[in-house]
């Protein structure tokens, strides 16, 4: 049976989409066994700087797939149906995009045979140890989620299955922040403001990629989105960039407020080059700004503009995560706060670090497999959503 998804006729374009996703699947795949045959040397990482432009997709990938449920949960959890209808959607983008990441983050460690250790060997004060069973509760709880939406005589239970979902993710993304929260290693970390600031980004990162997703899904079908969801869409998009803009202003004001971290706040701030390039110019003005801008202002907030928003958010949030990962691990840790410190290790130096393009194919190589895991299961489960013909529905809304 053909799905409804792709007609007939665009059954090729289909199949012309896969071939590309294999294709970078396959770069992905030659850039980490370069790294695999050679090691670490070959890429840009050191002693001091250990994760990479690799993590950085990693990051976004996993932390978008919980905030791309919110979707879901918005429909199923809080009863609005416009977005009940795509919860099924959001969920398969989520397993998509956890699954991306997580392949991109076991790939980058170098012997990722050894992660059966960490599976049987578990270590109940490490956070590492505790993403096993947040990571693998997720994918179970989606499968659940999408089962329960999908198969009619289990409707019944996708109100409690989203509620838990909606609380699994949120602890999975606090998770994801006390990595670097309880991160003592790096002088740019170690703050309670973390978590809340990743499950905040989460909301606007997943939202954008979802835009994103439907608006080509609904091109591809030839479908025009309800003008006044897209308008409720694009606003909670924007409701969701202002508050994450919050949070990184309030993260860095409190780092301000110490003494002790003056010195890494110039340095992202001011005084370290790239980073503080890419914060103000590619988060806060192309990842916020702009964004904000062309969702707000009159006469722009029409598909074409809340798309190129949504693709500037995603952007903005790559921009973020290079300064946040790579810029907080080249600013040296002050173990003698007072002394200037200096050895054959090179403590109290800043480190340096240039993406190589092993790590590059390998972070395009796990967004090449959320994208195939994606269109492959939106055809094959009909994934497309099916907006409500009544317009009465939007008034609950």
């Amino acid at each position: 049976m053909q799905s409804k998804t792709f007609s007939r006729h665009e059954s090729r374009y289909f199949y012309a989409l896969v071939a590309l996703g294999v294709f970078v699947v396959f770069l992905g795949y030659l850039g980490m066994h370069t790294m695999e045959e050679h090691g670490h040397i070959v890429t840009g990482m050191n002693n001091q700087i250990v994760w990479g432009i690799p993590h950085v997709f990693a990051i976004f990938m996993i932390v978008a797939a919980s905030g791309v449920l919110n979707i879901g949960t918005i429909g199923t959890v809080f009863g609005k149906k416009q977005y009940k209808s795509r919860a099924p959607l959001s969920g398969l983008i989520a397993i998509a995009l956890l699954a991306g990441g997580l392949a991109v983050l076991m790939l980058d460690l170098g012997r990722p045979d050894r992660m059966i250790i960490a599976a049987t060997h578990f270590n109940p004060t490490s956070v590492f140890a505790w993403n096993i069973f947040l990571y693998s509760g997720f994918f179970t709880l989606a499968a659940l989620y999408l089962w329960t939406m999908m198969e009619k005589r289990m409707n019944v239970w996708s109100k409690p299955v989203g509620f838990a979902m909606f609380a699994w993710r949120v602890i999975l993304t606090s998770g994801t922040g006390l990595i670097f929260a309880f991160l003592v290693a790096r002088q740019a970390y170690g703050s309670a403001l973390l978590p809340p600031m990743f499950i905040v980004l989460s909301f606007a990162w997943g939202l954008a990629v979802f835009l994103v997703v439907q608006a080509a899904l609904y091109a591809w079908n030839g479908k025009v989105l309800d003008p006044a969801l897209l308008k409720r869409m694009k606003n909670l998009l924007g409701v969701f960039v202002i508050s994450s803009l919050y949070l990184v202003a309030a993260y860095h004001m409190t780092n301000l407020y110490f003494a002790k971290q003056n010195g890494f706040e110039s340095f992202i701030l001011r005084d370290g080059g790239i980073y503080p390039m890419l914060l103000w110019a590619g988060y806060v003005v192309v990842g916020s700004l702009l964004p904000l801008a062309l969702i707000y202002l009159p006469g722009l907030g029409n598909t074409k503009m809340v798309v190129t928003a949504s693709l500037l958010v995603i952007l903005g949030s790559f921009a973020l995560l290079y300064v946040f990962i790579i810029g907080g691990e080249a600013y040296p840790l002050s173990i003698f706060p007072g002394f200037e410190v200096s050895s054959s290790f090179n403590d109290g130096v800043i480190g340096s670090y240039t993406p190589s393009l092993p790590e590059i194919l390998l972070g395009c190589g796990g967004l090449a497999i959320a994208f195939l895991i994606s269109i492959i299961s939106i055809r094959v489960l009909r994934g497309l959503p099916h907006d409500v013909a009544d317009a009465t529905a939007m008034n609950d809304d």
